[in-house]
C-alpha cells in the first residue's frame, strides 16, 4: 500500500525593505497626501508666529549685540508711547470713517445697478476697475493729482469755485485725513459693491412683485425685504473691509509718509517706522502682538452686535 509523504510548504521568505514601505505608505497614504500642506503651513505660519512671541520678550535690536530677555519691556515702551496710542486712534477714525462711506456708496451703487439696462455691463467694468489697481499705484495717482502746485485739484476747484484755491492736500490739517479717505475710498468701493450687488441679485424678485400689488412703496419696501435678507451680505462685507482697513499703510507711505511729523501714522505706519527704520525689532513685535489683539477683539465684538441686530 503506497503512502504519499506529505510535503511541508517551505517558509515565506521575509518581506524586502521596499515591500514594508509599500506596505506603509498604502497604510498611511491619506496623511502622506496632507504632509505637504501641513509642513508648508508650520514653515511659513506655525514657525514665525511662535518665534515672533519670543522676539516680544527679548531686547532684539539690530543696534545691541545679543537678545536678552526683559519680559514686558517692549510691551510697556509700546502703551505708554504716545506716538503708539496717537497712531491707534487715527487707524480707528480712518478705517471706520473709510468703511462707513464705502458701504453707503458701494450700497447705493448696487441698489442703481441691480436692474438690467443697456450698457450695464460696461458700466461695471468700469466701476471695478480700481479693485485690480495695486495700492502703490492709487496712493501715486493720487498725489500727483492733489499735490500742490502741480497738480490739477487745485485748479478744478477754482474754476467750479470762481474763487483762487490754493490748498495743500498732502501737508494741512484736515485736507490730509481728506486726501487719505478720497484715495482708500475711491479704490475700495467697488468691493462692497461687488459683494452688495451680489446680495441682491439673489433676492426673489416675485417679493418686490408681491409687495408692488399690495401697494408698498419703495422705502418700505427696502425696510421690510431687502434689508433683512440682504444683512448676511452687509456683515460679511463690513467685516471683510474692516479688517483690511485697519492694516492702512500703502497709501499713507506714497502720498505723505507718514508726516507731517506724525499726524498721518497709522498702527501699521508706526510698527513699521519703530521696526524697520529704527530696527527696534522686539518693541515693533510687541506692537504688533497688542494691534492684533485689540482688533480681534473690537472686531469680535463688532460682529456679535451685528449678528445680535440681526436677529433681533
Amino acid at each position: 500500500m503506497s503512502q504519499t509523504a506529505s510535503i511541508a510548504p517551505s517558509p515565506r521568505p521575509p518581506p524586502s525593505a521596499l515591500t514594508r514601505l509599500s506596505e506603509w505608505s498604502d497604510r498611511h497614504f491619506k496623511w502622506l497626501l496632507v504632509a505637504p500642506a501641513v509642513l508648508l503651513i508650520l514653515s511659513l505660519s506655525v514657525y514665525p508666529l511662535l518665534f515672533s512671541v519670543w522676539v516680544a520678550f527679548v531686547n532684539y535690536d539690530f543696534q545691541i549685540p545679543g537678545h536678552a530677555f526683559i519680559g514686558l519691556k517692549n510691551f510697556s515702551q509700546v502703551v505708554f508711547d504716545p506716538v503708539a496710542r496717537w497712531s491707534l486712534l487715527l487707524t480707528v477714525m480712518l478705517s471706520t470713517v473709510n468703511v462707513i462711506i464705502e458701504f453707503g456708496l458701494g450700497l447705493a451703487l448696487a441698489l442703481s445697478m441691480v436692474r438690467s439696462f443697456p450698457g450695464r455691463g460696461l458700466v461695471m467694468s468700469i466701476l471695478i476697475i480700481p479693485l485690480f489697481i495695486s495700492p502703490v499705484i492709487v496712493g501715486q495717482a493720487w498725489a500727483l493729482l492733489l499735490q500742490r502746485p502741480f497738480g490739477p485739484t487745485n485748479y478744478l476747484l477754482s474754476v467750479l469755485t470762481g474763487h483762487d484755491v490754493t490748498i495743500s492736500w498732502l501737508t494741512e490739517t484736515p485736507w490730509l485725513y481728506i486726501s487719505l479717505v478720497i484715495a482708500d475710498v475711491w479704490q475700495w468701493t467697488p468691493f462692497m459693491f461687488v459683494i452688495l450687488l451680489a446680495g441682491l441679485t439673489s433676492i426673489p424678485a416675485n417679493q418686490y412683485e408681491a409687495a408692488e400689488l399690495d401697494g408698498v412703496d419703495n422705502w418700505l419696501a427696502f425696510r421690510a425685504i431687502t434689508l433683512p435678507q440682504l444683512a448676511p451680505m452687509i456683515l460679511l462685507a463690513i467685516t471683510f473691509r474692516l479688517l483690511d482697513a485697519i492694516k492702512l499703510f500703502d497709501t499713507i507711505f506714497i502720498m505723505t509718509g507718514g508726516g507731517p511729523g506724525t499726524k498721518t501714522y497709522t498702527s501699521s505706519f508706526y510698527l513699521y517706522t519703530v521696526g524697520f527704520t529704527q530696527f527696534h525689532i522686539g518693541q515693533a513685535t510687541a506692537g504688533a502682538w497688542i494691534f492684533l489683539i485689540f482688533t480681534a477683539a473690537v472686531v469680535s465684538l463688532l460682529v456679535r452686535r451685528l449678528l445680535n441686530t440681526e436677529e433681533a
